[in-house]
């Protein structure tokens, strides 16, 4: 059984035989694998009133020490959103009663977000949700292969810069 990247590889194969297109076997299986989860996330999140940005702050304060807060910049840099995305985020959750903006006692430029009792009795609910819809989506491969795909795909987030130090 082939799929459409083995499809459009092999066109492009007959079409332009000098280019070596074997990245796109890669890249391209990235992409629509991209697609397809995040599509099923997408579905999990909204059984729960949830977008995945939301989600993805509310589950980064979750596992951050208590009490659950960390500054908009400390949220940036610690979860999947982008700075663009933080302050419209963090306005609609403070009004559903999720997080708390408080200014810091020490110094009046720096706001903390706090995860609220019911953001922190949401994520709870949530997150077992979302770890069974990722088992679903990697239930085609053994323990083993997720381990060896999770490694090299580690590598290659590393080699493009994507560390933590």
């Amino acid at each position: 059984m082939a799929d459409h990247v083995e499809l459009v590889l092999k066109q492009w194969q007959d079409q332009r035989p000098d280019l070596d297109v074997a990245p796109m076997g890669v890249v391209g299986r990235l992409a629509r694998l991209h697609r397809l989860i995040d599509a099923e996330l997408r579905r999990t999140f909204a059984a729960h009133e949830l977008d995945s940005a939301s989600f993805d702050v509310l589950a980064t304060l979750r596992r951050s020490d208590p009490p659950h807060r960390l500054t908009p910049a400390e949220l940036m840099r610690a979860s999947m959103i982008t700075s663009g995305a933080v302050t419209q985020r963090l306005d609609r959750m403070e009004a559903r009663g999720l997080v708390t903006r408080t200014p810091s006692e020490s110094d009046g430029r720096v706001v903390h977000v706090t995860l609220t009792e019911e953001g922190f009795a949401l994520i709870e609910r949530v997150l077992p949700d979302h770890v069974a819809t990722e088992h679903r989506v990697l239930a085609a491969l053994t323990a083993e292969q997720r381990d060896a795909l999770a490694g090299t795909l580690r590598d290659l987030l590393e080699s493009l810069g994507d560390t933590t130090g």
